[in-house]
């Protein structure tokens, strides 16, 4: 059952990782800053949100049950950690200056983030309660919280969409790409996704 759980995840692994495109040596310098902001903890959210994708697929594959409830914990904490810290940077970065519903867009996207991050910590706490010593109680609430999980998948799915948005207002997406952070975030989404 776990392995469904782990193949619910890859769909939504690269999440904070939608930049994509082309540079420009053009910009708006107060957009520039606003880039920089966002893509200066880039790739260490995102290498926190991939790695937990990653323990609970390699959990997955042949743990025991207290050591899959074990990982699979801790990974649900760091993705409800991860997407929280880009919720809050968001928030403290403010709207992209000069886009077209930039604040709108942006607080639809800290919407979908911290939804993103409660629904974790409610797959965490879930997991947590798992009774390893009984493999048939474990084995259902396993399916339980994969069932959860599809769920989840859908709001990963969601914030990707947000993000997207919030990214291709104006030269929003140029201004970001613009930054070292979300350059090394680009590539290693790239990198993602080709592995998979």
């Amino acid at each position: 059952m776990n392995m469904k759980l782990a193949a619910a995840l890859s769909g939504g692994a690269v999440l904070a990782l939608a930049l994509t495109g082309c540079t420009s040596d053009e910009g708006n310098p107060e957009l520039d800053a606003w880039a920089k902001k966002i893509c200066d903890t880039a790739p260490a959210q995102n290498a926190k949100i991939a790695a937990a994708d990653a323990a609970i697929t390699k959990a997955a594959k042949d743990s025991p049950p207290k050591e899959l409830q074990k990982v699979d914990a801790q990974a649900f904490q760091d993705l409800a950690d991860g997407f929280k810290a880009r919720a809050t940077l968001l928030q403290q970065a403010g709207p992209p200056p000069g886009v077209e519903d930039g604040a709108k867009k942006q607080q639809d996207a800290i919407k979908k983030l911290t939804a993103v991050s409660t629904s974790y910590a409610e797959l965490k706490k879930q997991t947590d309660e798992l009774n390893t010593k009984d493999q048939a109680k474990f084995a259902s609430g396993l399916r339980k919280v994969g069932e959860e999980m599809r769920d989840v998948v859908s709001q990963r799915k969601s914030a990707l969409d947000a993000l997207k948005k919030l990214e291709s207002g104006g030269d929003t997406k140029n201004a970001l790409l613009k930054q070292e952070g979300c350059k090394e975030a680009a590539a290693a989404a790239s990198a993602e996704v080709a592995g998979n």
